[in-house]
């Protein structure tokens, strides 16, 4: 009979059927992201980025544009307005010499009034070529956005609130006011609506209030 020999402390104990303890770093996570998904999120959202930057540079070269715009159009509004007291001067210059001056006068005075007549016609036209136009208010309803009321003057031949008298021109450039034309405003004409003649009433006084303020 082979005697077994006996196990000692120091021989190792087999592991058979035992496996390894798992490395926590190498532990899959149940929860993983598909590689595609991740990538196709990726994706998307880049794209929501460049979609976006290239909205803001539209935008960035519509106001860009808008701005070179209003600065070639409106640039001039300071040099225009001082402007306009030059053809205010022509035009009174011309208005003091009535028709039966005009026709008494020697030739080299016609010729001096045509010259002028010539002058004033240039300027507003070059005036008219950078965008400021002349604002014909005589006959119109007055309006406080274009016309600046110096008073009113009774008038029963045409509604109250109509422009019967210019005193000085108007003009807009593109589409704002340059200088409010001052009118004369009519009272006491057709009988439209009370309502509309006191409204035109207290916008001449409130037009008339602004001018002050503005002095």
């Amino acid at each position: 009979m082979t005697d077994t020999p006996a196990r000692t402390g120091t021989e190792p104990m087999e592991q058979e059927g035992m496996s390894p303890s798992p490395n926590p770093e190498q532990t899959p996570d149940a929860a993983s992201e598909d590689p595609t998904a991740a990538l196709a999120k990726e994706a998307a959202q880049l794209k929501d980025r460049l979609l976006r930057a290239l909205a803001e540079m539209e935008n960035l070269r519509r106001r860009t544009e808008k701005e070179v715009a209003d600065a070639r159009l409106y640039g001039i509004s300071s040099f225009a307005r001082d402007m306009l007291g030059v053809a205010d001067n022509m035009r009174r210059a011309l208005d003091t010499i009535g028709p039966d001056l005009r026709e008494s006068a020697d030739t080299g005075i016609k010729s001096l009034l045509e010259g002028i007549d010539l002058t004033e016609r240039e300027l507003l036209k070059v005036l008219d070529k950078h965008g400021v136009k002349k604002l014909e208010p005589q006959g119109a309803k007055f309006d406080p956005n274009l016309h600046q009321a110096m008073y009113e003057v009774p008038d029963p031949s045409v509604p109250s609130g109509t422009v019967v008298q210019v005193v000085q021109s108007g003009y807009t450039i593109g589409e704002r006011i340059l200088r409010p034309a001052m009118v004369a405003v009519a009272r006491g004409g057709p009988k439209g609506s009370a309502a509309q003649a006191d409204n035109n009433s207290r916008s001449a006084e409130a037009s008339k209030d602004a001018s002050v303020d503005q002095s």
